[in-house]
Formats: C-alpha cells, sequence, structure tokens
C-alpha cells in the first residue's frame, strides 16, 4: 500500500501562504530573542501577531523562506506549529478594509483572525487572514477582484524589503 501526501491548498489552486506559529515563554526579553534568531541568516520576518496568554505567547509569523525559518526555529528549541492561511493585498482608497470584510460577509466567511504584513507587495498594504472556509474566501476575494498573494509573491523583492 502507498501512501498518498496530503494535499496542500496551494495544490488545490489556492494562493496561500504559511504561518508559523511559534510558542515563547511569557517572560521579558523573549521577542527580542526570537527575532534575533534571525539576524545573521536569510529570514525576513514579513508579518507578526503576538497573542498573549498566562502562561505563554503564540507569535503567529510570516516567514520567508519559510522552510528556513522552520529549521532556525527548531535549531533553538522552539516549538512551531505550522497552518495555511490568505493573505490579500488590499486596494487603495480609505475603505479598503470595509470592501473586504463586505465581500466576505455576503459569502458568509468568518474571519478567525487577521494582521497586517510588515512589507508592501507590489506597493500595496496586505493583510493576512484565516478564514474559517479557505477555498470559499478565495472565491469570493478572487470574484471581487481582490489581489491573493502567495509565498512567491511575498518573497518575490525579498533585496527591497530588508
Amino acid at each position: 500500500m502507498t501512501i498518498e501526501p496530503l494535499e496542500t491548498q496551494e495544490a488545490q489552486g489556492i494562493p496561500t501562504v504559511r504561518q508559523q506559529s511559534v510558542f515563547v515563554e511569557n517572560r521579558v526579553g523573549q521577542l527580542l530573542r526570537l527575532t534575533q534568531l534571525f539576524d545573521k541568516t536569510e529570514v525576513r520576518i514579513l508579518a507578526v501577531s503576538v497573542v498573549h496568554s498566562v502562561d505563554c505567547a503564540i507569535c503567529r509569523m510570516i516567514l520567508d523562506p519559510p522552510d528556513k525559518a522552520y529549521d532556525v526555529l527548531g535549531a533553538h528549541d522552539f516549538q512551531v506549529s505550522e497552518i495555511e492561511l490568505l493573505v490579500v493585498s488590499l486596494p487603495p482608497g480609505r475603505r479598503a478594509l470595509l470592501h473586504t470584510w463586505a465581500a466576505l460577509l455576503r459569502a458568509e466567511v468568518n474571519i478567525h483572525y487577521t494582521y497586517p504584513l510588515l512589507i508592501r507587495p507590489y506597493d500595496a498594504a496586505a493583510l493576512a487572514l484565516l478564514p474559517d472556509d479557505l477555498d470559499g474566501a478565495a472565491r469570493v476575494l478572487r470574484a471581487e477582484q481582490f489581489r491573493l498573494l502567495d509565498q512567491q509573491d511575498l518573497g518575490a523583492n525579498r533585496d527591497e524589503w530588508h
């Protein structure tokens, strides 16, 4: 019996980005320690969101390149989990978020969480978001003419994003 590899959303035609969630102790200096891991590597932090709890913090990060980042984190004994999410390039104008949320609401797609990218791919603001339905969210956002970004889009101009 042969074992088939798991299909990812990207393999199904949905442009996704890998998010790495890093579990850190809830102590002073841990964010600095985590960030310094990448200082002398080719890994770049493209987005970060920190969720605080009593015992630990979860740092959700989009890193490029993600495989190298995973290796660096593992080599320093950080617990890491990965998930695929969407990154949407926001349209110009002051109502970009309103249009994004309205499009998803019309399709009855819920958002578990979202956070902005630190970079501006294609010279536009961008949001990472984890919807309850990746396929449905991608379908409606594309239908509404939003640009969905994948891992290659985020790493395309990495020399400009120091």
